[in-house]
């Protein structure tokens, strides 16, 4: 009996595995590819590997795509502020797992979106030379970032909703197939 447990549990830790890479494949593929600007599915994958997968995976998911993808398209002055947001995005991921309905997956959603928006900004100001380090500076950098936050908004709302509604449909399917 204790063979067969070990069995079952390193079968599931393989196929979890399996479906962090296939996440990190579809978010490296989607940041690479021509796309509209911050309409990728990285925000929406870190919650989603929160949400469904061991916190060992999940917090390996964002990381990864954001180190392979900077690979190929080019590693950007603030990757130290960002990579370490979409850990918290994973973390609020966590936080949803056993909660039941939409509203939390909705709050955790528009709470991340709206953390990366801020922190990435909020570096934007003080350590890139774009904006004097003035009231009306930090007012207009944010402001000047609203275009991306709306299409943030876009991809993470998008991406989301196909994430935890495929996985709730291949969820309710595996309910439903005879055990052996």
């Amino acid at each position: 009996m204790a063979s067969m447990q070990k069995f079952t549990r390193r079968s599931q830790n393989t196929s979890e595995t399996w479906f962090a890479l296939a996440l990190i494949a579809l978010g490296v593929l989607c940041r690479v590819l021509p796309h509209p600007d911050n309409v990728t599915p990285t925000a929406a994958l870190a919650l989603f590997a929160g949400a469904t997968l061991s916190p060992a995976l999940a917090f390996t998911v964002p990381l990864i795509i954001m180190m392979a993808s900077d690979l190929f398209i080019g590693f950007h002055p603030l990757f130290w502020l960002v990579w370490p947001t979409f850990a918290l995005v994973t973390w609020i991921g966590q936080s949803v797992r056993e909660k039941k309905g939409a509203l939390p997956l909705l709050l955790a959603l528009f709470g991340s979106s709206f953390l990366f928006f801020v922190v990435s900004n909020l570096g934007v100001f003080l350590f890139e030379h774009m904006y004097p380090k003035t009231w009306a500076g930090f007012v207009e950098c944010f402001t000047m970032a609203l275009p991306f936050f709306r299409n943030s908004l876009i991809g993470d709302l998008s991406y989301t909703l196909v994430a935890f509604t495929l996985y709730a449909l291949a969820a309710s399917r595996l309910r439903t197939i005879p055990q052996a």
